[in-house]
């Protein structure tokens, strides 16, 4: 078969001649000839695979250079690279969901309490609106423990009727994991439900320039960072703010659940489909972070709103704990142990019963009806 015009080449590869054209100016689907008295692009048929490929991609969203790279590579990786790509927009998009049920929820209940007022006004009479949410108390604590092997605790944990926060500092002691967690402690204020996210937003980025006002201070502390793990209540919501790899469980009906990301290298790979779990757990890389506070990794933490349960038990932990104790064992001590604080200690005797080979800190929080007394 001779090679094929523009338009026979479009209609065969479902690209249109405008796409084509574009393509060739960036190299990502050159011509095989280019007439050199009429300008017209003719290709060969054996460049249909590749067209076919472009135009798939571009139907999934992915941009055009990583397309580039895409088709560069030998099938397997191709799909290792499509797998990557795409386990990435379901994360976003599950981010978004979270958003948009948030945003509607609050737009929801302004809507409702304008005709509530509306209707007030009409009646002459005053109208008591119950909240949707009932208000939840919360009993916590926190405990931090250098472990077993290092020599000084870069951990910092704060534990308060309204915040919870775990900080896992590095590269200069624990003054970032404390600078962080001081930015966050005007949340311990009452926030409204509607407003959580942006206080939280805001405290974040409070936290971030506190880590780097530190690390520029000083030329011995120039690669100070920290992860932060932190959530706040208001009523029965509860806002969570992550980057790095502490995280965040929840025990609900007996069953626990990891409600947060890792934001490390290996979880990458996992996501990607490039490793296994077994891989996973003794890869020299575990503890690179991809975002944090300050250290040099990209700062762009994770933002949820969730409703609390009366009964839920909530766990923050730096990876001195989940890095060592099993999921299990975690689920066991939460599950079993009445007191917050009693729950802490024995996770942490837990972590140095493995080896104790990092800091650890751990803050639990129990949800209990309203009428029951949150205590420390």
């Amino acid at each position: 078969m001779g090679l094929l015009t523009i338009g026979a080449f479009a209609k065969a590869s479902r690209l249109s001649p405008k796409a084509l054209r574009l393509y060739d100016e960036l190299g990502l689907l050159p011509p095989a000839r280019v007439d050199p008295h009429s300008g017209y692009r003719l290709y060969d048929p054996a460049q249909l695979e590749r067209a076919r490929l472009v135009a798939w991609l571009r139907r999934l969203g992915m941009p055009l250079a990583r397309i580039r790279a895409v088709c560069e590579l030998e099938p397997g990786a191709a799909a290792r690279e499509v797998r990557a790509y795409w386990a990435q927009v379901e994360a976003d998009t599950a981010a978004r969901r979270d958003l948009a049920a948030f945003l509607v929820d609050q737009l929801s209940q302004r809507s409702q309490l304008a005709r509530q007022s509306q209707l007030s006004q009409q009646s002459g009479k005053d109208i008591v609106m119950s909240s949707a949410h009932s208000t939840l108390g919360v009993r916590y604590a926190v405990l931090s423990d250098r472990g077993s092997v290092r020599m000084s605790n870069e951990d910092s944990g704060y534990a308060g009727p309204r915040l919870l926060a775990v900080a896992d500092g590095f590269g200069g002691g624990r003054h970032a994991s404390e600078a962080a967690i001081e930015a966050l402690k005007p949340l311990e204020a009452e926030v409204p439900g509607a407003e959580l996210l942006s206080a939280l937003e805001d405290a974040a980025h409070r936290a971030h320039a506190s880590v780097c006002e530190l690390a520029a201070s000083d030329p011995a502390l120039r690669g100070v960072g920290t992860t932060l793990t932190a959530m706040v209540w208001s009523g029965s919501r509860l806002g969570l703010v992550h980057i790095g790899d502490s995280r965040t469980y929840l025990l609900r009906d007996g069953e626990l659940f990891q409600i947060t990301h890792d934001h490390t290298v290996v979880r990458s790979l996992l996501d990607e489909g490039r490793i296994t779990a077994a891989e996973a757990a003794s890869h020299p890389g575990r503890a690179m972070l991809l975002r944090a506070m300050g250290g040099g990794a990209a700062f762009e933490p994770d933002l949820a709103l969730r409703d609390a349960l009366a009964g839920d038990r909530y766990l923050l932990c730096s990876d001195g704990l989940s890095g060592v104790v099993p999921a299990e064992e975690i689920r066991r001590v939460l599950a079993s142990v009445a007191d917050p604080g009693d729950a802490a200690l024995e996770l942490i005797a837990l972590a140095n019963r493995a080896g104790g080979p990092d800091n650890v800190t751990c803050g639990v929080a129990h949800v209990v009806d309203g009428a029951e007394p949150p205590a420390a």
